[in-house]
């Protein structure tokens, strides 16, 4: 953090310098910046590297660093407004609207303005990144015989195998295929499983990244309500019958957003009722390896205890790692496994093979196990310190449930609570949330927030974080409702 954070130091200086030279001169020499600074001359390079990158400077190899000359200017704006009427008359047919909301997905994605505490944030800090084993693992990667060449379409074999062994039961490599990034993942299984204008059952509330994906395809999102043992299977059965869908998409461990585990006996249950509904599960194992110590043992996934092929299985390195490490695997059973693998090879041809030499590299690594553990220790002290500071904080918000894993909370905010403008209002205090609305297909029962826990730098931020929380909220009013704690999730 303190080298990067230098790079943009010494690139604001330099930027700020830029007008003592003219169009063409020559800046200072590295050595020269090195001394000046007192800066190590990778940080001059990167911070060279990013004044090139935004075309302030060119550099020589050779030669060393010259102002850039000033680019030409650009073109009138054209006129596009053409594209409104394009753009609607294409989806006026569609039976549902193929229009994207990306919403929801980008307030976990962007990144707050400086000094705002990141409880929004759908990733591991910095910080709690393997970012020297995965260096290590990328630079042994590109060394490897054939690094650089064309990978097997449907992944390195070994990969595939490892991948295999980590879901567990009767899985193979054979019936596995490495995909970039849990999110094309998902996109790939409810493309190959339903055709546009078809129901599609999803838990409620979820993750609105796979809304967005069933709506980009013309797909009806229907809610079955979770409680926290999970998706309630009666309502299972009773969606299947009344919509006639056929696919299901669930997170049995640690569910985004609410953290319920899908409870043993349930388990059979909702294999069962998918199969006699003829219906696919996609079943998203997204944060298996965020577990926390104190979780105890974790259930297998619903793959491998299906021996009929109902369960198409999504699961990633991507969570674990950092969101640039984007490494995941289908994996599924019987003629879905060839509709899968074809509609992968006409979307993306493949996973980039030095990235998928570099994920076989870290997982087998000495140092992938000790990062699990260390992220295992880290989550549960980052859990109880939010838990803590919201208990003593903000009582008025119930927490129905404390996740085992996963990386952040779903608290339930009281009665006639605003989210938009509690949101708001978090903002100006500099603490980023995430509203709840988001999460529902369908009308909320109640508002929520999502609030993470692992993307922020430390304990001390979560608590204060909470205590900006606390003057957000008393900003756009406290409604008077009493309850620190209650049972059973929404729904």
């Amino acid at each position: 953090m303190q080298e990067r954070s230098s790079v943009g130091d010494l690139a604001d200086q330099l930027r700020r310098e830029l007008d003592r030279y003219s169009h063409g001169g020559k800046l200072p020499s590295s050595r020269a910046l090195v001394e000046r600074f007192r800066v190590s001359p990778v940080t001059v390079s990167r911070a060279l590297a990013q004044l090139a990158a935004e075309g302030l400077v060119v550099t020589r190899p050779g030669a060393g660093a010259f102002r850039a000359r000033p680019r030409a200017e650009a073109a009138p704006a054209g006129d596009t407004s053409w594209q409104e009427v394009s753009l609607s008359a294409d989806g006026a047919a569609d039976l549902v609207p193929r229009s994207v909301d990306a919403s929801g997905v980008l307030v976990s994605l962007a990144a707050p303005p400086p000094g705002v505490i990141e409880f929004n944030g759908g990733y591991l800090h910095p910080s709690l990144q393997p970012e020297r084993a995965m260096a290590a693992a990328l630079s042994r990667a590109g060394r490897r015989p054939g690094a650089w060449g064309r990978p097997p379409m449907e992944g390195l074999p070994e990969l595939r195998e490892w991948f295999a062994r980590s879901i567990g039961g009767a899985v193979t490599a054979a019936e596995v295929l490495v995909t970039s990034g849990g999110q094309s993942a998902l996109t790939t299984a409810l493309r190959a499983l339903a055709p546009p204008g078809a129901p599609v059952l999803v838990e409620s509330p979820t993750y609105p990244g796979m809304l967005a994906i069933a709506r980009a395809a013309g797909l009806r999102p229907v809610p079955v309500p979770v409680d926290p043992d999970g998706v309630r299977p009666a309502l299972l059965a009773d969606a299947f019958r009344a919509t006639g869908a056929r696919v299901f998409v669930c997170q049995p461990l640690f569910q985004n957003p609410t953290g319920a585990v899908l409870a043993p006996d349930r388990r059979a249950e909702v294999l069962r009722i998918a199969r006699g509904a003829g219906a696919f599960v996609i079943e998203d194992d997204f944060v298996r390896r965020l577990v926390h110590e104190d979780a105890g043992p974790l259930p297998r996934p619903l793959a491998a205890d299906d021996p009929d092929g109902v369960v198409v299985h999504v699961c990633s390195l991507t969570k674990a790692t950092s969101p640039s490490f984007r490494v995941s695997a289908l994996a599924a059973r019987g003629p879905v496994l060839e509709r899968l693998r074809a509609i992968q090879v006409v979307d993306t041809f493949f996973v980039p093979r030095p990235l998928q030499e570099a994920a076989l590299e870290l997982v087998g690594s000495p140092a992938w196990p000790r990062h699990l553990r260390a992220i295992s220790t880290q989550l549960r002290l980052r859990r109880d310190a939010m838990t803590a500071a919201l208990l003593s904080d903000l009582p008025e918000l119930a927490l129905a449930h404390i996740p085992s894993g996963g990386y952040h909370l779903w608290p339930r905010l009281p009665d006639g609570t605003d989210e938009t403008a509690l949101t708001a209002a978090a903002l100006r205090a500099g603490v980023a949330i995430t509203p709840g609305r988001p999460y529902f297909s369908a009308e909320p029962p109640a508002a929520h927030l999502r609030l993470s826990f692992a993307a922020v730098a430390g304990t001390g931020e979560i608590t204060e974080g909470v205590r900006r929380l606390r003057r957000a909220l008393e900003e756009v009013g406290r409604p008077s409702t009493g309850g620190a704690v209650y049972s059973g999730l929404s729904g």
